[in-house]
């Protein structure tokens, strides 16, 4: 599988494998996102999470992925560093907006800086076009956030700092997305990158909440074995999704694809949540994904 990521690099073959990963990165992360937002405290739900994620991985880790070269380790901490200071915002943001407002603006923050990040870490650059694009897919995520605070009845008291909660985490989430391809492109074999980072970052979250475990009743440890057994897969697939189609083709087109998560984090909020879907709604969806397709064929080739 390492030879075959290495074969596609920089190929057209590779800028569709890179499409389609992104793609499916944001269908999962819309999907993680709801996982973490669930009836149950957030930091809760992202420690169970974690701490299965880590365990899964370890053996990997450990015996099977060729082991990170010497160089890789300081890009490992600083890696652990950033999606820490992630998860703290992202779990307050979810303990105090409703997840269809302030998911959108934090998917809404993360492309822009992204993409002004790839372009200073790796030269990219995007087309006027491209920009355009950019331009078109925000304004549908911010009119998305601004059309679900109209509606919102619950935590209305607590809006304000969630929004400015979830703009600082889609601050970290371009910060991690560029950082992370860096570290991904660094060693040989990606797969040793995806290994090591799920093990290492297991381990944080699970400590950090030890106090609020304490309050889970007993009748809630399955359920929450459950999502986090569930959550651990789902972010394997997302996350390694958005990593190998960085390493594959351009880091700022792949952020810019992964926030079309907003359009299907709105349909979980329909199909799942029961949440109504109107007019307005599709429209503004439909405006995010024509961001997405516009940034896609507006690109030099």
């Amino acid at each position: 599988m390492s030879d075959l990521i290495a074969s596609l690099e920089g190929t057209p073959a590779g800028h569709h494998a890179a499409l389609a990963l992104a793609l499916m990165a944001a269908f999962l992360h819309a999907l993680f996102g709801a996982l973490q937002k669930g009836r149950h405290d957030p930091w809760i739900s992202r420690a169970a999470i974690d701490a299965s994620y880590g365990l899964i991985a370890a053996p990997f880790a450990l015996f099977v992925v060729p082991w990170p070269e010497p160089h890789m380790w300081p890009i490992f901490a600083t890696v652990v560093v950033i999606h820490i200071g992630y998860k703290f915002a992202q779990a307050m943001t979810y303990a105090r907006g409703a997840y269809t407002v302030v998911y959108p603006v934090v998917r809404g923050t993360a492309p822009l800086f992204a993409v002004i990040g790839a372009g200073l870490l790796f030269g990219e650059h995007f087309t006027l076009g491209q920009w355009a694009g950019v331009g078109v897919l925000l304004a549908g995520i911010y009119g998305l956030a601004l059309y679900n605070l109209r509606h919102v009845t619950t935590g209305r008291e607590t809006m304000v700092p969630a929004l400015a909660l979830a703009v600082l985490t889609g601050g970290f989430v371009a910060l991690y997305t560029t950082y992370d391809a860096y570290g991904i492109r660094a060693t040989a074999d990606p797969f040793t990158f995806l290994a090591w980072f799920f093990f290492l970052d297991g381990w944080f979250m699970p400590l950090a909440t030890l106090r609020r475990w304490r309050h889970v009743p007993g009748s809630e440890l399955l359920p929450l074995l459950k999502r986090g057994v569930l959550g651990a897969f789902v972010a394997y697939f997302s996350f390694g999704a958005i990593m190998l189609a960085t390493r594959l083709d351009r880091v700022g087109e792949a952020a810019v694809l992964r926030e079309t998560s907003t359009v299907f984090a709105a349909l979980i909020g329909w199909l799942v949540l029961g949440e109504k879907v109107g007019p307005r709604r599709t429209a503004l969806m439909a405006l995010i994904a024509a961001g997405a397709v516009i940034v896609e064929f507006a690109g030099n080739r």
